[in-house]
């Protein structure tokens, strides 16, 4: 199947972030406000809808749209900012981010950029996580050591419950090809993970929709 990227368009206008907690400080606060950006990936005014696209290994399934929205990038700043939705929709039992699973979805960042990922866990029965980890296989069972310092989000193990939010703030300063992963056990071996591609040629990060399968 033929890879969807999202174009990147200049904006030149200003974005203001409400106020997020610090993975890696759990008892603190900041807010971006007023952020110069040069470049939102998204969809133009009167451009078409996004595209839907059926999931591999579940024909039943509703086809995930991919929404242009999840999408943020700061080039000033070099940093992305990416909405994470554990149990977007009810694909593969709701195990799933943002309504993709097993790698359906890949996000693709420059070497040293800023990653800030906003976590929700919009299932309404089971708890979720996330977390960076290493691209192998076979799957882990459980929550590993995390691949970036402060790339993953509270309770990894016990999971979020329903409209729970957590940030992860880190700065992808390692290239190669990696995995965001649900911690819960059991979860991410069940096909809860997508991509995530740290690329030291890229200028400007995107969001593709990728085959699913396994690492």
């Amino acid at each position: 199947m033929p890879s969807l990227s999202l174009a990147c368009h200049s904006a030149g206008g200003v974005v203001a972030f409400a106020p997020f907690r610090l993975a890696g400080g759990r008892g603190s606060f900041a807010t971006v406000k007023s952020l110069s950006v040069a470049c939102i990936v998204g969809v133009a005014v009167g451009a078409a809808p996004p595209v839907v696209l059926r999931a591999q290994g579940d024909a039943a399934a509703p086809a995930p749209a991919v929404d242009p929205s999840w999408l943020q990038v700061d080039t000033v700043t070099k940093t992305v900012t990416f909405q994470l939705v554990a149990g977007l929709t009810g694909l593969n039992g709701a195990l799933n981010f943002n309504g993709f699973r097993d790698g359906g979805l890949t996000l693709t960042v420059p070497l040293g950029w800023t990653v800030v990922m906003h976590f929700r866990n919009h299932d309404g029965m089971l708890p979720h996580s996330a977390e960076i980890i290493a691209d192998t296989h076979p799957l882990p069972t459980g929550p590993v050591a995390p691949v970036f310092p402060r790339a993953f989000t509270l309770r990894l193990d016990q999971g979020l419950i329903s409209e729970q939010t957590d940030d992860m703030r880190f700065i992808a300063d390692g290239g190669g090809s990696y995995l965001i992963f649900c911690g819960v056990p059991g979860h991410g071996a069940a096909g809860m993970w997508i991509r995530l591609d740290v690329s030291g040629s890229l200028r400007t990060p995107s969001l593709v929709v990728t085959p699913a399968g396994k690492p």
